[in-house]
């Protein structure tokens, strides 16, 4: 390293990032051609169809719980006043919330099932799996468990999809257009909740089964674009070099970028990839689960995506989402699928330019306005809804209720431009790569365990408290836009390494944004550090502020008469009569040196 080696007293080091040209990323000359060659739009299309599929089941739900049929076979008691049939409150939120415990235990499932046979061959079996929850669901004929049970079944499905289609992006997809790819799975969920939306304004008004029944068959179609059009893709180049088939992976990466095999952005790509299997496996085969705790800074990651992910269902959107046509049915407007429909056009339209808000703004600034605006959205719109709205004739005060409307579509707005899609991104970008499977699937399952909560007592909680529930969600958005202040470190622009080093070296979030790693010494990261089995080979103290003499950190040190092999490319470290991993004891301690916040290993 250039600071290692000024201290010695020597020239730059051959293995110096500033010696080496392909260490450090080469930009390719990339124009709007090669950015959306067919084969990119083709991924993207097939591979965020997960998402069209999550969004299509969560909005044709809203629409089924209001068609006469749907009622007639499943519903178990009738309006006092009007003597029409409904559900109770137990019955609409097990239909509606088995989803989400499906899709909570998908989640989980997902990633060691990938991580054995595979990104593609996964995707195309929870695909199946999905497919075999509308079979049940479509061929009841009197049983309502049946389609809740047929929910659970498709929510498993969901569930992983909503893990492997980001993960099969990240790891497939040029660097170029990897955060645009990875943003359209959201794009997807808005789309296929408008689709859904349309498809039951169109047969809502057929006085049979197939008013619900046609909806569901449509569903089919989705699932079987993506599980036969993935076969025709490439498998994650990561996966295919795990398991040796280094030639195939280092084709998928040529094949991606649009160049020969031999060129420098996949060579470079390939020894990425390799240095970081590298330091995974050199404190040994068996890496357990809880290191996604125990690993450095790795605790306070775990839990901010937890956080995170529960927050973006606390916003809110779901409670438009799911009993949309219920609630603007009970603000007396004249045909409230016709106010989904317009509900899910805004969250589709707002999507598109809350992807340059991302870039332009950044992911901090985003998050805190959007928790902001959404905020006040909510405050007016409960209010108006307990305050102003006739709730023994909500028709008398129509106007109210299209007030009502109108600040729900500001809130979707905010929700599609900001927290809907930025927090899948935010997610995916604060883990390093050796834990990101893991943690996507925790902080993912945290989503769909808030997602069956909010499902499932919404209508208990409507009941008791009306409109004022929005108060609530105010409260989650103004809660979520402080946790982004205080604990989110601004990540646009940045490496992946760069953003791993900002946490591992505990730069304060509120001031990430002006932090410069330097130009020409490679950066302390996770994926490149030599860890021994849970994690524990490193323990750093608080390095900012404390004299260079006093910073220490325990790591694990190297083997072979001090050298750790060339061949790897983690971070190497200075002989040391030692030929163990360090077990964190405080005899033999490596000195480290920061400047401007970076460390450095010193002999």
């Amino acid at each position: 390293m250039a600071i290692l080696d000024q201290f010695r007293g020597s020239p730059p080091s051959p293995a110096s990032s500033a010696a080496d040209p392909e260490k450090k990323p080469q930009m390719l000359e990339v124009g709007f051609r090669e950015r959306f060659r067919p084969r990119i739009l083709l991924m993207g299309t097939l591979v965020s169809m997960g998402g069209f599929i999550f969004g299509y089941d969560t909005g044709q739900i809203s629409g089924f719980l209001e068609m006469p049929d749907f009622l007639d076979r499943f519903a178990d008691t009738t309006d006092p006043e009007t003597g029409a049939l409904a559900f109770t409150n137990p019955r609409s939120g097990t239909i509606v919330a088995l989803l989400s415990i499906g899709t909570l235990l998908g989640a989980l499932i997902a990633a060691p099932v990938a991580d054995k046979f595979g990104r593609k061959l996964s995707i195309s079996f929870w695909n199946i799996i999905f497919c075999i929850g509308v079979i049940v669901q479509i061929t009841t004929e009197r049983k309502w468990y049946q389609v809740a049970i047929g929910r659970w079944v498709s929510g498993l499905g969901v569930g992983a999809l909503s893990v492997l289609t980001p993960m099969y992006q990240s790891e497939t997809a040029p660097r170029y257009v990897r955060g645009a790819l990875v943003s359209c799975y959201q794009l997807f969920i808005t789309m296929g909740i408008l689709t859904a939306y349309c498809i039951n304004f169109g047969t809502e008004a057929i006085p049979s089964a197939r008013s619900w029944r046609l909806p569901m068959g449509i569903g089919f179609i989705w699932p079987l674009i993506m599980g036969v059009g993935i076969i025709f893709l490439r498998e994650s180049p990561r996966w295919d070099y795990r398991q040796g088939k280094i030639e195939n992976a280092r084709t998928t990466i040529a094949i991606s970028y649009g160049v020969p095999e031999d060129h420098p952005e996949v060579n470079r790509e390939v020894r990425e990839i390799k240095e970081k299997l590298d330091a995974e496996r050199a404190g040994g085969d068996e890496h357990p689960f809880w290191e996604i705790f125990t690993g450095p800074a790795m605790l306070y990651r775990t839990l901010l995506g937890i956080a995170l992910q529960a927050l973006q269902q606390l916003t809110g959107a779901n409670f438009f989402f799911y009993y949309g046509t219920t609630i603007f049915q009970s603000v007396g407007l004249p045909n409230p699928y016709v106010t989904s429909i317009i509900l899910g056009a805004v969250n589709v339209a707002t999507t598109f330019p809350g992807l340059y808000i991302v870039e332009k703004y950044g992911r901090r600034p985003s998050l805190i306005y959007g928790g902001l605006w959404m905020c006040m959205c909510f405050l007016v719109f409960s209010s108006l809804g307990h305050f102003a709205l006739d709730a023994e004739d909500p028709t008398r005060t129509q106007n109210i209720g299209y007030v009502m409307i109108i600040f729900a579509c500001l809130f979707i707005a905010a929700f599609a431009m900001t927290w809907g899609p930025i927090v899948w991104a935010v997610v995916g970008e604060i883990y390093p790569s050796r834990y990101r499977a893991k943690c996507m699937a925790l902080a993912t399952a945290s989503n769909w365990t808030w997602n069956f909560l909010i499902s499932f007592f919404t209508p208990y909680i409507i009941n008791a408290i009306d409109y004022r529930y929005g108060y609530v969600f105010a409260a989650c958005c103004l809660t979520g836009a402080a946790v982004v202040f205080f604990f989110v470190c601004e990540s646009h622009g940045r490496s992946l390494e760069e953003i791993d080093t900002m946490y591992i070296l505990g730069v304060n979030p509120i001031k990430s944004k002006d932090w410069r790693p330097p130009e020409d010494d490679e950066l302390p990261n996770l994926d490149n550090t030599y860890l021994t089995s849970g994690a524990r080979g490193i323990k750093k103290r608080n390095e900012a502020g404390v004299p260079v003499e006093q910073r220490q950190e325990s790591v694990m040190m190297p083997q072979n008469d001090g050298a750790i092999p060339e061949a790897s490319g983690a971070r190497q470290l200075v002989s040391y009569p030692m030929r163990r991993p360090y077990d964190g004891s405080t005899n033999a301690p490596m000195l480290l040196y920061k400047n401007r916040a970076q460390l450095h290993h010193l002999p």
